[in-house]
């Protein structure tokens, strides 16, 4: 597992409306199965330096959409590291559709973490390293503070992916019957929601992600920008991989797995994933808690300046200030 790192670097897709956060550096690492992730660092820009922030996405998302976010990370003092998943954004995509998205398992997520850990943070990057995840990554950085309480300090969660709302049957029965369309050769097939549309200026009115238009905005131009960034709907396999995941993290077993201090930031206008199902985790751990932001839709780190500085306040605090 070696960083391969392109003298030019990969492309990022830098638009006078989402600038390039200072002193960025971008690259490719392999990961130990052999899939090139892209991704990229960022140096601390003001105060006394504090470690460095693991930065991972959710699912659809990329580097470029977080240059706002890494750039309130630099100025607290952080340096800032991230990637892109594996069959999304800059790395590379596992199906011949680029458009769809595919995983066999969400442990090949957790393979991409211990691989970036490894590779990047640890040669590259200040300590001590705080893990930072949304929604699928969410589910992600929870699962890795059941693994290794040694990789990160602390683990700070926007909108975390633990459960679904309206699922016709449990997380186990709905993975089961995944696996079995996946039998049948269906696994690369695309299904989901409307909320896992590409979105365009006209679906802003009433989209479940976000109340900012600007930001908003951000990932419609990126994307005409750069088409080659484009995630939509789920296959049916990324699905099943979802489901297993969300039954383990439903398990009665899986908060007392919890070793790392973790702090679960919940949208309470979530319609992408189930704010219930956050709160209910937040309350059965025991090195956790869960906090729910009012009037927030799914994407916290794109929202209105007024919910975003009630997320950065308890990032301060849990985070920066080290309570909790």
């Amino acid at each position: 597992m070696t960083a391969i790192v392109d003298p030019e670097g990969p492309k990022l897709a830098v638009l006078p409306t989402n600038p390039a956060p200072e002193g960025v550096r971008a690259g490719y690492f392999t990961t130990a199965d052999k899939i090139r992730l892209r991704y990229a660092t960022f140096p601390k820009t003001a105060g006394a330096p504090k470690g460095t922030i693991c930065l991972v996405q959710g699912r659809t998302e990329y580097i470029e959409k977080y240059f706002e976010t890494v750039a309130d990370f630099q100025k607290r003092g952080f340096a800032v590291a991230t990637f892109d998943w594996r069959g999304q954004g800059g790395s590379d995509r596992l199906i011949p559709n680029r458009r769809i998205g595919y995983v066999r398992d969400f442990n090949d997520y957790w393979m991409d973490l211990q691989s970036f850990h490894a590779n990047i943070l640890l040669p590259d990057c200040p300590a001590p390293y705080y893990l930072v995840g949304h929604s699928m990554g969410g589910l992600v950085s929870l699962i890795a503070a059941t693994r290794d309480r040694m990789m990160f300090d602390r683990v700070f969660l926007s909108a975390p992916m633990v459960g679904l709302a309206g699922q016709p049957m449990s997380f186990g029965g709905m993975a089961a019957l995944a696996d079995t369309l996946g039998v049948f050769g269906l696994g690369r097939m695309a299904v989901g929601r409307s909320a896992d549309e590409v979105p365009t200026e006209k679906g802003f009115p009433g989209n479940p992600l976000t109340s900012d238009l600007r930001r908003y905005m951000i990932t419609v131009d990126t994307w005409k920008e750069r088409p080659d960034l484009i995630i939509g709907k789920p296959t049916f396999r990324w699905a099943g991989a979802a489901m297993h995941a969300m039954a383990d993290a439903s398990s009665d077993a899986f908060p007392a797995a919890i070793k790392v201090p973790v702090l679960m930031l919940a949208a309470a206008r979530d319609e992408v994933v189930s704010t219930a199902w956050t709160e209910q985790l937040g309350l059965r751990m025991r090195n956790g808690r869960h906090v729910v932001i009012p009037a927030a839709r799914h994407e916290l780190f794109m929202e209105t300046d007024s919910i975003r500085a009630q997320l950065f306040a308890a990032f301060d605090s849990f985070i920066t200030n080290q309570s909790g």
